[in-house]
């Protein structure tokens, strides 16, 4: 099914997008309710008789069966036996009539005692402090309860550690047990050393069989006052085979899964390199690392012709609290990505391991990502395409605060084909810092130097290694270092040659308050058109080779390089409150219209613009002061 009015979904090739969504005829209901009194996973399916876990209907649904999973908490890993046959034969599980129902990959615990056999105090290390008040409680975990996986007995990283640089990289999140602990559905925070209790509330730590866990509460208060929760399966929903396709999951909760880093790429729900699902409405909270996986899972894994890994739909979900990545895929095409909230992801701070981002995908062919919130992403990216991508939109997003992040946007050796980033809010990236700059090594760590100096960054959108890029009509600001850098990689010779970032296009783009540059570009071979400057610093417009790099204003930026030769400075106020979504816009004359890109034919909230336009994702602009709404799901509702 094509939308062919949806201008928004027209990707860089200028074809629309391939939606193959259709309505769904299911023949079969089967219903799961945990709290109904003759709930068995030995009864039916019916109303009346329902399955007491969603599990047991799992292994019973078959093409053209929608499970109803009426309201309450299943602690259980779902695992389909069976996928569907097409877009009219799917098999559905979703929330009956909107209840909520929420799936945790955790179990509840009682009966701590008193933490015995440890000190708080560490020998040798002269005057100490008076630990007499702190209190620590222990509790042995039930076996029962971790038959085939323990997270507490697992670290983060277990199965491809050739990327982490051991010299230079704080190894301990990577190397903290998977396991988490929730109190009263809050996390507590994990310490690798017991002593660390004494100096930390709302702690715990783990014994090195990981047989038995150690907790501090805030205010050394006793555990029988909570509800605590240890993780115990590492995912809620996941196929135990492979290649499954045309599944819906909708209107569930994830929680408390329990994952590994990536890679592999194992999410609270996997399509476990399925095709064809589709993830909508649902609440994926508080994951170890991984929220939702929709690709190959690892670049170790074989790749076969006959399975199609792709064509996932990921819409209208939230996406909270995601340790190292919200949605993570490997070798994905078709992929439709759209009003989402993205939020508080990267918390284990494991951004040196490489797939930390709000969105990380490889090799994205023929994608659209549309109308998503990113806030606060802690020391990641919030989208990272990775490799080789080819045709792909990035389009009426929203990007606000990266909490000592590199970048917002990082497009990463993509060469032969054009991909589009437009109609976007980039905003407030702190920027991430490396202070004890180091030499030029060999390999790969040189591909990752922050910038030239190692020290300062925090950048809207970073490019490596990356051509043909097409960045058009975007509101850049507040960026710490720059609003666009890029650098050639001329030795990533993937697939058969490097990177020269050359023919990237910068058109009808509003950069606002760049620490240090509008644009960093590392050659002249690019193009920069239309685009309109704000409360700007001298020299905001770069060119670093050859050297000596060139700091220039709009006008030699002009005479020099034969850019924006249609470009404006420009004077006015921008705030956005990334809490409630709105931007605050102070200005005394109209923005300058300028000549439209060819390929944008929309604007941030998905109106048709004929003729000229203003630069920037917002059309309309009049002078005067105003507050609007820049979520852009409410296109969606």
């Amino acid at each position: 099914m094509k939308d062919l009015k949806d201008l928004s979904a027209q990707l860089p090739n200028g074809e629309m997008f391939e939606f193959w969504e259709a309505e769904p005829k299911f023949e079969r209901e089967l219903h799961v309710d945990c709290n109904h009194p003759d709930a068995s996973d030995d009864n039916d399916g019916s109303k009346d008789r329902p399955f007491k876990t969603i599990n047991a209907a799992a292994q019973a649904a078959t093409p053209g069966t929608r499970v109803l999973i009426h309201g309450g908490v299943y602690r259980e890993t779902v695992q389909p036996a069976m996928g569907g046959e097409s877009p009219e034969r799917m098999i559905s599980y979703e929330a009956y009539n909107d209840e909520e129902v929420i799936i945790k990959a955790s179990v509840e615990v009682r009966d701590f005692k008193p933490s015995v056999g440890w000190r708080l105090q560490r020998r040798g290390f002269g005057a100490q402090e008076d630990v007499s008040h702190v209190k620590v409680w222990e509790i042995e975990l039930n076996p029962e309860d971790f038959k085939g996986y323990n997270p507490f007995c697992a670290v983060n990283v277990l199965h491809d550690r050739i990327y982490l640089e051991y010299g230079r990289v704080d190894m301990t999140p990577y190397l903290n047990r998977r396991g988490m602990v929730f109190v009263d559905g809050k996390p507590m925070k994990q310490v690798p050393l017991y002593y660390m209790l004494s100096s930390t509330e709302n702690a715990y730590w783990v014994e090195a069989n990981g047989q038995k866990v150690h907790i501090r509460l805030e205010n050394d208060d006793d555990p029988a006052n909570h509800v605590i929760e240890v993780t115990n399966r590492e995912q809620c929903f996941a196929p135990k085979e492979p290649f499954l396709s045309y599944i819906r999951v909708k209107g569930l909760t994830m929680a408390h899964a329990a994952t590994g880093a990536p890679v592999p790429q194992r999410g609270a729900i996997s399509c476990n390199r399925g095709h064809h699902w589709i993830i909508e409405d649902c609440v994926i909270d508080w994951s170890n690392t991984v929220g939702i996986d929709c690709g190959n899972e690892c670049w170790h894994r074989e790749t076969y012709e006959e399975h199609e890994i792709g064509y996932t739909v990921i819409r209208r979900n939230i996406i909270r609290d995601a340790g190292v990545c919200g949605i993570a895929g490997l070798w994905v095409s078709n992929v439709l990505i759209e009003d989402n909230l993205i939020e508080g992801t990267g918390w284990q701070r494991m951004e040196l391991s490489w797939e930390a981002a709000g969105i990380k995908l490889h090799n994205a062919q023929n994608s659209l990502i549309r109308r998503n919130v990113f806030r606060k992403c802690y020391g990641c990216d919030a989208l990272w395409l990775d490799v080789g991508n080819d045709n792909c939109r990035i389009t009426s997003n929203l990007f606000v605060d990266g909490i000592n992040s590199r970048e917002h946007i990082f497009i990463e050796c993509t060469k032969d084909t054009e991909n589009l980033i437009d109609n976007n809010i980039i905003w407030n990236v702190e920027g991430r810092y490396n202070k004890d700059a180091l030499p030029e090594e060999r390999g790969s760590s040189g591909w990752y130097k922050t910038t030239e100096d190692g020290i300062k960054n925090g950048y809207g959108i970073y490019l490596e290694g990356t051509d043909r890029l097409r960045i058009v009509n975007n509101l850049i600001g507040n960026c710490h270092k720059a609003g666009f850098f890029s650098r050639v990689v001329a030795f990533r010779l993937y697939p058969k040659r490097g990177g020269t970032c050359r023919d990237n296009k910068l058109i009808n783009n509003i950069f606002y308050n760049c620490g240090d540059a509008a644009i960093i570009l590392p050659n002249q071979y690019n193009t920069a058109e239309g685009n309109t400057y704000m409360k700007m610093p001298p020299g905001y417009l770069r060119v670093m080779y050859p050297e000596p790099e060139m700091c220039l204003d709009l006008e030699t930026w002009r005479e020099f390089c034969g850019f924006d030769l249609n470009g404006c400075t420009f004077d006015g106020e921008i705030n956005i409150n990334s809490e409630d979504l709105t931007m605050e816009i102070i200005v005394k004359d109209g923005l300058p219209e300028v000549a439209p890109d060819e390929k944008v034919k929309t604007d941030y909230f998905n109106n048709v613009v004929t003729g000229k336009r203003p630069a920037g994702p917002i059309t309309g602009i009049k002078p005067g002061r105003y507050v609007i709404n820049i979520d852009p799901r409410v296109l969606s509702k």
